[in-house]
């Protein structure tokens, strides 16, 4: 499997040929910043173990292996997860969780907040859109498709808080900057997130 490692982007995530100093900064962390604050990943989603991982989670019932792939992102995002105040997963539709009865990110979310003693509330952002699917979609079309298909319901206790979002793989970013806006609108100090896999186009990044 291709683990993520240092040197990184410090906002995205994202690994650099080489190291490039005190400030890490990817070329498109600088040209489109996210809304949230970190990303950090396990691994590179185009690569097959990485992938098939995901995929047997998400789609194969097999729930068991939320354990070692959230144990592997508590080290990963070990310092997203010191500095949060909360663990909570990215919500799935009520129409898609109907459907397949199974939420990958928060089994992945629960298995985080316990391997980090950090408090694990789900329901603190909600999917109140049934969005289509992002497979294939270009980056714009992504952002425009998650556009008002979130928010922090009244009851959720958000404000002030720095949360850590949990999901199994980052792509363009539209989904995760789609919560964070929604969780930053309704007061919450900072969101970072973390996720098994993430998309890397191409080779490493250059600065």
């Amino acid at each position: 499997m291709s683990f993520i490692t240092p040197p990184l982007c410090d906002r995205l995530g994202v690994p650099f040929e080489h190291d490039v100093g005190e400030r890490r900064l990817s070329r498109q962390a600088v040209d489109d910043p996210p809304v949230f604050s970190r990303a950090r990943a396990v691994a590179v989603f185009e690569d097959g173990p990485a992938r098939k991982l995901v995929h047997r989670l998400k789609y194969s019932d097999r729930g068991e292996l939320a354990r070692p792939m959230g144990a592997w992102m508590a080290r990963a995002g070990a310092e997203l997860v010191a500095d949060c105040d909360v663990v909570t997963p990215m919500p799935l539709h009520r129409t898609r969780l109907w459907k397949r009865r199974f939420n990958q990110a928060a089994a992945l979310a629960r298995e985080v907040a316990k391997r980090g003693g950090k408090p694990y509330e789900p329901g603190l952002v909600e999917r109140v859109k049934a969005t289509r699917s992002q497979i294939g979609l270009t980056r714009r079309q992504r952002a425009e498709n998650m556009q008002g298909a979130f928010r922090a319901p009244s009851r959720a206790n958000v404000s002030g808080r720095r949360i850590l979002l949990i999901d199994d793989v980052l792509t363009s970013g539209a989904t995760a900057n789609a919560a964070s806006r929604a969780l930053l609108k309704a007061g919450a100090a900072r969101v970072d997130v973390l996720v098994f896999a993430r998309v890397v186009s191409g080779k490493r990044n250059a600065i």
